[in-house]
């Protein structure tokens, strides 16, 4: 992985001894505190944690670990110093709590995608109009502390691609995520990696957590999800992972994340 550097947003994801929390409203224009809009970072890391919410278009994530995706209306979590790098897509509204390493020791210690539900969204709002470097008042910081006990509770969402990263299996990934598509089982993918099944097998559970199928289960779920947000049709999205019918990629969709597509991208999670 690239040298990562620490970025920020006008410097306050570097803050620290400052307020336990800041709130950003993010914006596309070039000047805007938080901007959004169509971009793509370097590898960089935080000093502090970082949940991120984007109400139109969609963000790439990966780290060593693995890549999300963020859909509109979900929230992405960073913790401290985890390098990462992502990308905007036709984000044009938004926002980002930041929050002090200290306070960060009881939210998840790795990065994941969670629904955002009104009482989340309701409080982001109040704290993006406190002053950024401004200490808390004892109302403030109670609030702070529901805010965090609402992002500890907050549903997680299946949009994690774990990679793996053993050079013996990692070529059968990458042929799969070059050709979605590609229904050949995975005998016939540790044939043309040179592996044994029984080998392939073993090192995709223990490299990624799951079982061959799943993983390519997995890495249509996330690409489905990027083409939709980026205005693919359902039957478009459907025949390029290789669905025979947009009713078997809509029921597949469905059991996934509870929702059919249409729905999943205009819906918020929590009401």
């Amino acid at each position: 992985m690239p040298e990562t550097a620490i970025i920020a947003e006008v410097d306050l994801t570097d803050l620290l001894g400052g307020p336990l929390l800041i709130a950003l409203r993010g914006g596309h224009e070039p000047d805007h505190v938080f901007r959004l809009g169509n971009k793509e970072t370097d590898w960089h890391r935080h000093r502090r944690g970082q949940l991120t919410c984007v109400e139109t278009g969609l963000v790439h994530v990966r780290t060593a670990q693995g890549s999300w995706v963020l859909p509109p209306y979900r929230a992405a979590w960073m913790p401290p110093g985890v390098p990462h790098w992502a990308s905007l897509s036709g984000v044009l509204s938004g926002w980002s709590v930041l929050i002090e390493p200290s306070a960060c020791a009881r939210l998840p210690a790795h990065p994941q995608v969670m629904g955002v539900g009104e009482v989340m969204r309701a409080l982001v709002s109040r704290a993006a109009s406190w002053p950024p470097r401004e200490a808390l008042t004892p109302e403030r910081e109670r609030l702070v502390q529901v805010l965090l006990d609402e992002i500890i509770a907050a549903p997680t969402e299946p949009l994690h691609l774990p990679m793996p990263t053993d050079r013996r299996v990692l070529p059968i990934a990458r042929g799969l995520l070059a050709n979605l598509a590609d229904t050949r089982s995975l005998e016939a993918w540790a044939e043309s990696a040179g592996l044994s099944p029984r080998t392939a097998r073993r090192l995709f559970i223990a490299e990624t957590g799951m079982a061959f199928a799943e993983w390519r289960q997995q890495a249509r779920l996330v690409h489905a999800l990027e083409r939709l947000a980026q205005g693919d049709p359902v039957a478009v999205a459907a025949d390029a992972l290789g669905y025979a019918s947009p009713s078997n990629f809509i029921a597949m969709f469905r059991k996934a994340f509870g929702q059919t597509p249409a729905r999943y991208f205009v819906e918020r999670p929590g009401g």
